[in-house]
């Protein structure tokens, strides 16, 4: 691709293509860029180009700069009801696109569901008992209106279903993509609340999805439990109409 030769267009399309990078290092687990050389060379603009679209992105709190060591994502923040935002900034970035959004419920449909028929199979009385305080967790966090705490409840939730699998590499894969998964479990609780209208029959009905599956895992159902996971991730989609 030739360079660019117009100063804005140029910082326009390395802001752009900065974005693009930053989303995929963060769901790859990766929280540190290439240096500028590399990607000057990559977006085809200056270096001076590429240290004012970062600065751009530092301002908007996805990017942190450290001296010395290079440039990253923004780290984690906390979340209260009042930064109703999840934990990792660069997933701002998911909102401009919606399919991210959509493969990640479709990988969610293959991957939990066989966790949780396997989780009612093989789940040992320790587990059993940790999910269902979890459920018992996200309940009073539903009751008070706490979505913060039903938030981090739901994500917790289904870690701790991945390692009540007991298999091996779905565990492992779940380590490897637990960061970009609880964040968009976290940020898919916030999203579907912030219709008002909708926000309490919502989480509501989140909870008696959560119920049904620990219910089933309790019952030692597999069938059961693998049917309300997949019932719980179709409705998750619903509220943000993926896929038509």
């Amino acid at each position: 691709m030739p360079r660019l030769t117009s100063t804005s267009s140029a910082l326009q399309h390395a802001m752009q293509s900065l974005e693009r990078l930053v989303l995929e290092h963060g769901l790859d687990g990766r929280p540190r860029l290439p240096p500028e050389r590399e990607l000057a060379q990559r977006f085809q603009v200056s270096r001076t180009t590429v240290r004012a679209a970062i600065q751009r992105l530092v301002s908007r709190g996805m990017l942190e700069t450290r001296q010395g060591s290079g440039v990253f994502i923004a780290s984690d923040r906390p979340m209260s009801p009042a930064t109703p935002w999840p934990p990792a900034p660069w997933l701002g970035l998911v909102d401009a696109q919606p399919a991210l959004r959509a493969d990640t419920l479709e990988f969610r449909m293959v991957f939990e569901c066989a966790a949780a028929r396997f989780a009612a199979q093989r789940a040992d009385t320790q587990e059993r008992r940790q999910l269902a305080a979890t459920v018992d967790t996200m309940q009073k966090a539903v009751r008070d209106g706490d979505v913060a705490t039903e938030a981090a409840a739901d994500a917790t939730f289904h870690a701790q279903l991945a390692s009540a699998s007991h298999n091996m590499m779905l565990g492992r894969f779940y380590a490897n993509a637990i960061a970009s998964l609880r964040a968009h479990i976290t940020r898919n609780t916030y999203d579907a609340g912030r219709d008002a209208a909708l926000a309490t029959r919502r989480s509501q009905e989140r909870l008696r999805q959560h119920v049904a599956i620990c219910d089933a895992i309790l019952r030692q159902s597999p069938d059961d439990a693998a049917l309300a996971m997949r019932q719980h991730i179709e409705f998750v989609g619903r509220q943000f109409e993926l896929r038509g």
